[in-house]
């Protein structure tokens, strides 16, 4: 028992502690601790430091453009080439299938999706930071990319009159599919290229925190919207109706509409096998989510599934039977590089930056995953560097946009990839699909392809569900998610991006502009300053009000300190001097009809006359009267008493304001003037304003900012709210000792010689009638 309670003696002891130390202003913690000020470099430091070079510093930089130097020579061939290997083939055979079906949302021949999922990944091995995400066609950016191509390349400019057609009987006019191929294809290319472009110019000029303003309320509600843009895009082909190419606003919308227009059309042999290549996939899908542990190797579901549709369909012949929808065509073997056509950069330059970042946003989070599991770093600077290159050296080659695909990282990583060496090994299997595999895949449906599109965006579809957690844990956030997700539902996925960033930005800005304020109290017998509403136990110091602002000040939100700081101390400065200054020249004139006596003492009625001081507040004033010259004279007045006026003055029951800058980021320069004209007119009603539990960078922005002078001065700026209240209690405690500090005021009067005080004998009961009356005015 002893024991026990030794050993709790410790823990009480470390339960509280106390602390002895002098009440510091910002003057004086300068002055004791020799504050030093900061020297900034000059521009030749600064030059000098950017040229210097040596070998260590030339290795680095080589090291930070190059990446793969980081970690090759530290390969550990025995541990990881094995999983690699593994990875690589599973990752693929995945790669393979999704390039041909991510092929269908860009609008080109099947064949070019194995390009774009083999040449970016052999750039990005050498420039690329993640070691584990699989480089490649992503469905959001090919709808992204489709939908420019679409917009650029419609059906409706490659008409032809069927009676130039060889071959056919068909009258009417036809589509020259050849050409129209052809020309989205170099859209594709062109387009891939100037989203490089516009990536290494951002990787270079060092803006990789752009991605940051793509908040994950705001990505959610986008790829949700894009899945279902997916979705409707990929059902037309799965039910093989042939639409309109819809773009622009309500374009979704009115793809629905005439796909359910035509559902008569349906191809019953395309259906099927797209229901049941979803149905199969998903299954598979959620097999080998559930049991993950003990599947060494994720079930190739789609690999399989391809693979049964093509034999089927290559026996049964379904495209002569049952007039399906099939590949038909994949060119086998690489085209020779072709450059851009740059005279198509003025049309796609702005949807081109939309992709760019969306690109970057989704390599950089799913990458930023695995890098924080395995202990690693990402350059965000040299993601964009490293996709911006990919993309650049893929266009050449008829590649639309690569990113990375979630499902595909996820299969890279889950059967053992270890580097990016897995990528490579599946670069090699996508090429032997390229070289040798391309012709057996001819006779597979479209619908095939679609439905395995559709089975990928399951996982953002449950992104749904994200909403109702949102809304229970901050609402402004599920209001971003639904914006985001309606907005790009309705205006197409490039404007519904930019409203939903915008959208958010603003959330941001009404967030500043009206951030949470309140008053705050002690906790007696510490130093702890809480919400007076929110703690029964906070008292307020005795003529103090303590004023925490939560926010950045500038010129967006300087009206709402105002409006807070009335709200705190429960009066507007400027009406109290305003109606004090009112009841001073009423003061002035009744002292002048000689209704009012200015003394030594204060100010009194005439005695034995009726007190007709109490004038309505309304009289209408004599603006000659206060021209006249004044004189001071020291005289009490306490302001909080009942005046011989009758002039409705709120009263001030604090003598000391406390702002608490705590949570105060930075000041601009109206903020600056704003708070200097406020603690001027709380001076003038004798109400002393303080600063407390500021940051340091604020004394130098107030310093840049002339806010210090003879009146302001750093003795108002104390390190804590405690501070500051314990040195106005010990000036109270002073001033209360020592003789009151009467105000000054002007007392106009019509002679140039000063008021007269006269002391004359009156009866013992005439002067207990003064002495009363001085009590309820005097100080």
């Amino acid at each position: 028992m002893a024991e026990g309670e030794r050993a709790a003696e410790p823990l009480a002891e470390l339960s509280h502690y106390v602390v002895a130390r002098p009440i510091y202003s910002e003057a004086g913690f300068q002055d004791e601790n020799e504050r030093r000020p900061p020297l900034p470099p000059t521009l030749r430091e600064r030059a000098q430091a950017a040229c210097r070079c040596s070998r260590k510093r030339a290795f680095q930089i080589t090291k930070s453009f190059l990446p793969v130097l980081e970690w090759l020579p530290n390969y550990r061939v025995k541990e990881w080439l094995i999983s690699d290997i593994i990875s690589g083939v599973s990752t693929g055979l995945v790669a393979t299938l999704q390039g041909l079906a991510y092929a269908l949302l860009v609008a080109v021949p099947v064949g070019y999706g194995l390009y774009s999922a083999f040449f970016p990944i052999l750039t990005y091995f050498f420039l690329g930071t993640s070691r584990h995400i699989s480089v490649g066609p992503f469905p959001v950016v090919s709808l992204m990319v489709g939908s420019v191509v679409l917009s650029m390349a419609p059906d409706d400019n490659f008409l032809i009159d069927s009676s130039n057609a060889t071959g056919t009987n068909v009258t009417g006019t036809l589509i020259d599919t050849e050409s129209r191929d052809a020309q989205r294809v170099l859209i594709a290319s062109t387009l891939t290229f100037l989203v490089g472009i516009l990536q290494v110019i951002f990787g270079v000029l060092q803006i990789g925190f752009i991605v940051r303003y793509l908040a994950d309320p705001l990505v959610g509600g986008f790829t949700t919207a894009a899945a279902f843009q997916v979705f409707v895009s990929q059902l037309k082909i799965v039910l093989n109706v042939s639409t309109k190419n819809y773009n622009g606003v309500l374009s979704i919308i009115y793809t629905l509409i005439e796909t359910f227009e035509k559902i008569g059309t349906t191809n019953i042999a395309d259906l099927i096998a797209g229901l049941l290549t979803i149905v199969i996939c998903m299954v598979v899908k959620e097999v080998n989510d559930r049991f993950k542990h003990k599947i060494p190797i994720p079930i190739p579901i789609e690999v399989i599934v391809t693979i049964v549709a093509t034999g089927i369909s290559y026996a049964a012949d379904f495209e002569k039977k049952y007039n399906a929808g099939i590949v038909k065509s994949i060119p086998r073997g690489f085209l020779p590089p072709e450059p851009p056509d740059v005279s198509l950069f003025s049309q796609m330059i702005a949807a081109s930056f939309s992709i760019a970042i969306v690109a970057y946003a989704i390599a950089v989070s799913v990458g930023k995953v695995y890098a924080t599991k395995y202990d690693y770093a990402i350059d965000g600077n040299q993601e964009f560097i490293a996709f911006g290159i990919s993309n650049i050296f893929s266009g050449a080659f008829s590649c639309f946009v690569a990113t990375t695909a979630l499902s595909r990282t996820a299969v890279q990583e889950s059967t053992g990839g270890k580097t990016q060496v897995a990528g490579i090994i599946s670069a090699g299997i996508v090429l032997i699909a390229i070289v040798a595999l391309g012709k057996l895949l001819e006779p597979l449906q479209k619908s095939v392809l679609a439905a395995v599109v559709i089975a990928n965006l399951k996982g953002m579809f449950m992104q749904v569900f994200d909403v109702p957690r949102l809304w229970r844990q901050n609402k402004v956030d599920a209001v971003i998610w639904v914006f985001t997700f309606v907005a790009s539902i309705i205006l197409g996925l490039d404007l519904g991006l930019l409203a939903g960033l915008l959208f958010g930005l603003l959330t941001v800005v009404l967030r500043v502009q009206f951030p949470s304020w309140g008053g705050f109290g002690n906790i007696p017998g510490t130093d702890i300053y809480k919400k007076v509403k929110d703690y029964k136990n906070v008292i307020e110091p005795e003529g103090v009000k303590i004023l925490k602002f939560s926010s950045p000040i500038f010129y967006a939100n300087i009206d709402g300190l105002k409006s807070s700081l009335k709200s705190t101390v429960g009066f507007d400065a400027v009406k109290v001097y305003n109606k004090r200054l009112k009841a001073l020249r009423k003061i002035q004139k009744l002292i002048k009809k000689g209704k009012l006596k200015a003394t030594k003492n204060g100010i009194i009625s005439e005695p034995g006359v009726n007190n007709e001081a109490f004038e309505t507040d309304e009289e209408p004033e004599d603006n000659n009267d206060l021209q006249v010259p004044t004189k001071e004279v020291e005289i009490q007045v306490d302001w909080n008493s009942e005046l011989p006026v009758k002039v409705n003055i709120p009263k001030v029951p604090i003598h000391s304001l406390i702002l608490d800058f705590g949570a105060v980021t930075f000041l601009d320069i109206v903020a600056v003037r704003s708070i200097k004209t406020i603690i001027r007119e709380f001076e003038r009603i004798d109400v002393r304003v303080y600063f407390a539990s500021y940051q340091d960078n604020l004394i130098s922005q107030l310093e840049r900012s002339a806010f210090f002078d003879d009146t302001v001065r750093k003795d108002i700026f104390f390190l804590t709210v405690h501070d500051a209240v314990l040195y106005i209690r010990n000036q109270m405690t002073y001033s209360e000792n020592q003789d009151p500090i009467f105000e000054k005021i002007s007392l106009m009067h019509e002679s140039k010689q000063p008021i007269e005080f006269t002391e004359t004998s009156q009866p013992d009961d005439e002067l207990d009638v003064q002495e009363e009356a001085m009590r309820r005015l005097a100080s």
